[in-house]
């Protein structure tokens, strides 16, 4: 990857739904050449999929909480059986195997604190295997971004 695959990259980030010709001028290729380098990203999995960002408060999901989840044991089954539950589940927006106190973190987002406690109490809690949940109520949201720091990661 080089200094144009970058630019391209920050620019599809900030802009995910420019034209190629668009795309093209902004990094100073011709659109040809942008076509190709764009579809050779997709290819080589840099450029996973494309979305759209929703504004959650306005789709009345209004809470969002980190979880923290111990397992009882840690053996592959048990990992595996909670892995794939927590797949399927749409308030679980991410999870990630942690190091530290806890085994997995979850963003869980709701729409409020009473969806919030019937996701743990008939989802989370019925799950086996698990020893410790703790969860963290977001107040505010400081930051939200899904770009990738791609130039401080430019050699």
């Amino acid at each position: 990857m080089d200094q144009t695959d970058s630019k391209i990259l920050e620019t599809l980030q900030r802009q995910g739904r420019i034209s190629n010709q668009q795309l093209a001028e902004a990094v100073g290729i011709s659109t040809a050449a942008c076509w190709r380098r764009v579809r050779a990203l997709e290819k080589n999995g840099t450029i996973g999929g494309y979305t759209a960002l929703l504004n959650r408060d306005q789709l009345g999901l209004e809470l969002c909480a980190f979880v923290h989840v111990s397992l009882s044991r840690h053996e592959k089954q048990s990992t595996v059986s909670f892995e794939d539950a927590v797949r399927d589940r749409p308030e679980v927006l991410e999870c990630f195997a942690t190091t530290g106190d806890a085994d997995f973190i979850l963003r869980v987002v709701t729409a409020d604190i009473a969806s919030f406690d019937a996701f743990l109490e008939d989802f989370l809690f019925g799950l086996e295997g698990i020893s410790q949940v703790r969860s963290n109520i977001a107040l505010r949201e400081l930051k939200f971004s899904t770009s990738l720091p791609i130039s401080a990661n430019a050699s």
